[in-house]
Parts: structure tokens; sequence; C-alpha cells
């Protein structure tokens, strides 16, 4: 099951992402696939009050968490079969894509397309977190009109791909595109 969960900055998508890996993995372990490259102290920070605010709202849940700037397709691998992750975000993948490595626009999207299918073989429940940042102004850059392009790209294709799409709206979950999943273990298969 893929779960494609967009809305804008602190709109509550993390917290409705959070408690949707949560509910798929049970009594097992969550992991948490985080895109983020730490690379000041700001980002630490924000890095450090998201790990504390997911183990004091989930203390029950263990959290596992999978370091992956860039190669999200060789962390999902790291995922038992039948496991849940919440990769978080898109948004700062895109942009590790972009400018952080030497990788084109078309390998970026491949390393995402690697990722879906291998979740999608091994039954794993992934919840893909990004920000919608196409609300706004146009940019009036062309550079910033490249990232945003190439982010609206990847949202498109993952939206077709992922069973279930929501976009969140002050903490409520508008479900645009939604499957129902049925966990092996649910359903004595």
């Amino acid at each position: 099951m893929i779960v494609f969960v967009s809305g804008g900055a602190r709109s509550g998508k993390s917290d409705i992402a959070e408690q949707l890996a949560v509910s798929a993995a049970g009594s097992s372990p969550c992991y948490y696939l985080a895109t983020a490259d730490i690379y000041d102290d700001e980002m630490a920070e924000r890095v450090a009050r998201h790990r504390q605010s997911r183990q004091g709202q989930w203390h029950t849940v263990q959290w596992k968490t999978l370091e992956a700037p860039l190669h999200i397709d060789q962390s999902i691998a790291q995922v038992p079969d039948g496991g849940a992750v919440l990769l978080d975000c898109l948004t700062l993948w895109a942009s590790q894509v972009l400018y952080a490595s030497k990788l084109s626009e078309e390998e970026g999207l491949a390393l995402l397309a690697n990722a879906l299918a291998d979740a999608r073989a091994r039954s794993l429940y992934l919840v893909i977190v990004s920000n919608d940042i196409n609300e706004a102004l146009p940019p009036t850059d062309a550079e910033t009109w490249r990232y945003l392009a190439f982010l609206q790209r990847a949202h498109c294709w993952i939206a077709a791909e992922a069973d279930s799409v929501l976009e969140v709206v002050a903490g409520c979950a508008i479900k645009w595109k939604h499957q129902e999943w049925k966990h092996e273990k649910e359903v004595g298969v």
C-alpha cells in the first residue's frame, strides 16, 4: 500500500502520516525514512524537534530511523517485508536530487520509481509526505521554477501510482484517492 500525503507547511501532514504508519505497523517497529541532510544548526534543531515529537506522541511505538537524503531506494530495501515506513519528506529529497547530487532529474525519478516498486513488491505500507509548494505566487526566477517543476512532476507521478492520496489542510485530511489496506496478517493469508 502506497499512501501519498501532501499539504502546505505546518498543515499537520506529518501528524496524519505518522498516524497512518503507526496504525499499519501494529506492534511491529515503524520505520522512519528521513530525507533531511543536516547542514546547519537550524536544521539540526528541526530534526531534533521532529524526533522528540515522534517519541513523545508515539511513545508506545518503536521507531527505527533510516537516513536517506538521496538514496531512498537503498533505505527502503532495509525495511522487512510487510513493514510500515514513513518517508518524510519528498520536498527535501527533491532538493538533494537537484542541488546536492550529480544525478539528473531522470536518475532521481528512477530512484523514486525503484523505491515504490520495491515497496509494492514486498507489501510495505509506505507513506510518503511532501509539501505542496505550488499554492503560492508563481516564482520569478528560473531555478525556483526548475525545482517546482521537478517536485510537481514527482507529485503527479506518485499520485498516479499511490493507492491513496491525501491532502492535509488545517490538520484535516481530504481524501482524493483512497483504497483500504488489508495486511496479510489481518486477512489470514
